[in-house]
């Protein structure tokens, strides 16, 4: 009997180091609680990295803070300029300068494929409507967006982050981009908490359509986010440059746990954050951190759900 519970409390921690092993190969990344902030694990957290594309995910809250609060319109058609073009990387999406495309479509095609054009042209129209911001010769319509972006950043005490660009490319980029898995949690979770962001991020599909002279094109996205659609994963965002390797952001659900104490009624959302960055396998170890995400949520709950202030974002 003693030899069997040695060999099974054995057996356990070696499976414990083995999952501690496997996350911990990335260069960063935290799991939190996203009804409370509260961090349920963390790895080089606070650490300055390069976060590639999940700078869309900013760039995204700037637009749709835009077309909420200053009336915006997102069915606004706009031409994509040369500009667009210049150190994009790719163009999986085929846009060619002078297209014109509506302000929505170029939401799905930077949050759902993370196209670069989309993001940029998205941070110029935008930038160009901010007025004051605006000086002719001293800050561009994309700097004057960009500036808004680090705006979003402080509101949200974002205090490691710096955007340079709307869609985080950081290469022959003066001066580098960076944030932290903590900073960009507090990001996702101000994100996630908009039901129009998490409409956008949650398609796995969605075909757009932008008008080239005369003629029509259609083309559909496919989300860049492999994990989607499983282990309650219902978003947020992946990212990807040599400088920052294999970056995620994921978000994951569980039904709402209702809990009767007398006459009260408690509901209490399931709702993780997981934030990976510096990766070499981002969809293994982000459906690591997900399933290591639930079993410190279930001993957190068992706990009472007790949150330290010291451990909350």
């Amino acid at each position: 009997m003693i030899c069997r519970r040695f060999f099974t409390t054995f057996f356990a921690l070696v499976l414990l180091a083995v999952n501690i092993h496997s996350v911990a190969a990335a260069s960063a990344f935290i799991i939190v609680d996203s009804q409370t902030g509260y961090v349920l694990q963390e790895q080089d957290a606070s650490k300055k990295l390069q976060v590639g594309s999940l700078t869309k995910i900013a760039m995204a809250m700037v637009v749709l803070d835009w077309a909420e609060h200053k009336s915006g319109n997102l069915n606004q058609m706009v031409v994509i300029s040369p500009d667009a073009f210049i150190g994009a990387a790719e163009n999986n999406i085929g846009f060619q300068p002078g297209d014109a495309i509506s302000l929505r479509d170029l939401l799905y095609a930077a949050l759902v494929q993370s196209d670069n054009i989309a993001a940029y042209t998205l941070g110029d129209y935008v930038g160009s409507t901010l007025g004051s911001l605006v000086a002719p010769g001293k800050v561009t319509a994309v700097g004057a967006f960009v500036t808004q972006m680090n705006a979003l950043a402080k509101q949200l005490k974002m205090e490691r982050t710096r955007f340079v660009n709307p869609h985080g490319i950081d290469t022959n980029v003066k001066p580098v981009p960076y944030s932290t898995a903590q900073d960009m949690a507090r990001l996702s979770r101000y994100a996630m908490s908009r039901a129009s962001f998490r409409f956008y991020v949650s398609q796995k599909e969605r075909q757009i359509t932008f008008q080239r002279g005369s003629r029509k094109q259609a083309y559909l996205l496919r989300n860049t986010n492999e994990l989607l659609g499983t282990r309650g994963i219902d978003g947020v965002k992946t990212g990807r440059t040599s400088r920052a390797g294999d970056c995620v952001v994921l978000s994951a659900n569980r039904e709402s746990q209702i809990v009767q104490q007398g006459a009260m009624t408690s509901v209490y959302p399931r709702h993780l954050i997981v934030v990976l960055l510096g990766s070499t396998n981002r969809f293994a170890e982000g459906a690591g951190l997900v399933e290591r995400g639930w079993q410190l949520y279930d001993q957190w709950v068992a706990g009472g759900r007790l949150v330290d202030p010291n451990k909350t974002l």
